[in-house]
């Protein structure tokens, strides 16, 4: 049965704080079994943080899957082996003196699909280890790139030798390697100094919660998260009755006439829904005769 506290908790981590011990935090004060994140911010990175929470944990890939915005500030001339001030300094180049239009230009050369590599200080796993425990050891990494999407890059200040910027970007890019790959560019290096996240697909960081406000108030918590059929505002929403509901969480697969919709499915992913309850993800399939493959059950 669906409970009070399943559904997802939208966090403002503060510097200092891992992901995983602000995950550990809401574990603690809601006393619940599963806890997880859609995700990862670094250490010295602030911003939203999406937990989830009970069976929330199930919509972690459509979650992740949304696009990002970060508001960021790099520093030029510094090269650092993790790719930003964490790290240890690997470069150091004098910056001349460059023009807010010629650093523009050369951010918006990223804007679109383009290739990434991923810094080998990351949660990547290389044979079965991450890749930041090989790179702590001083042992090569080799990560193969992979394809992203910047849907803009502006620069909202320059500051020689720091540059502060505001990116949109799709799931699976990292900021450190934008800011090191600009510094390339402009032929003087550069390392991420600052980074917040604003945005994840249709949640902002203006509604969050923040870290350090927890406290030891589990009630207070519970009544922030986002129940279930909720947490994908962007998802079309189907009610069906409860005997249906019933059925699809013991393994039916409704067709999409059978739900007495005669339209055609929406594209992507939509929700089932009986009352106030998230019973089903499920996702169209064109191919085969109006059948819905439900993808995530919920009960």
């Amino acid at each position: 049965m669906v409970e009070i506290s399943d559904g997802v908790l939208v966090v403002d981590k503060e510097e200092g704080e891992t992901s995983f011990s602000v995950v550990r935090k809401v574990k603690k004060l809601l006393d619940v079994g599963k806890v997880g994140h859609a995700g990862t911010l670094d250490p010295f990175a602030t911003g939203l943080l999406l937990v989830l929470v009970g069976q929330g944990t199930k919509l972690s890939p459509y979650l992740m899957a949304g696009e990002k915005t970060y508001l960021g500030t790099l520093t030029l001339g510094i090269e650092t082996d993790t790719l930003d001030r964490t790290g240890r300094v690997t470069a150091v180049n004098s910056v001349p003196e460059l023009e807010p239009e010629f650093v523009r230009e050369k951010a918006k050369a990223f804007v679109g699909e383009t290739e990434q590599t991923p810094p080998a200080f990351s949660a990547l796993k290389v044979q079965g280890k991450r890749a930041y425990s090989l790179a702590r050891k001083g042992l090569p990494v080799s990560l193969e790139k992979r394809r992203v999407r910047i849907r803009e890059w502006s620069l909202l200040s320059l500051d020689l030798p720091d540059v502060t910027f505001r990116v949109v970007c799709s799931s699976g890019t990292y900021v450190r390697t934008l800011a090191a790959d600009l510094g390339k560019e402009l032929g003087v290096g550069a390392h991420l100094k600052a980074l917040r996240r604003t945005a994840i697909g249709p949640y902002g960081v203006g509604d969050a919660l923040p870290s350090g406000a927890m406290g030891t108030a589990a009630e207070t918590v519970k009544k922030r998260i986002i129940p279930l059929r909720y947490a994908l505002p962007h998802f079309t929403e189907v009610q069906v009755d409860e005997r249906t509901a019933l059925q699809v969480r013991r393994g039916y697969q409704p067709g999409w006439e059978e739900l007495g919709k005669k339209a055609p499915f929406p594209q992507g992913e939509v929700k089932l829904v009986s009352g106030q309850d998230l019973v089903a993800l499920v996702h169209f399939d064109p191919g085969a005769k109006g059948q819905l493959r439900v993808s995530r059950v919920f009960v």
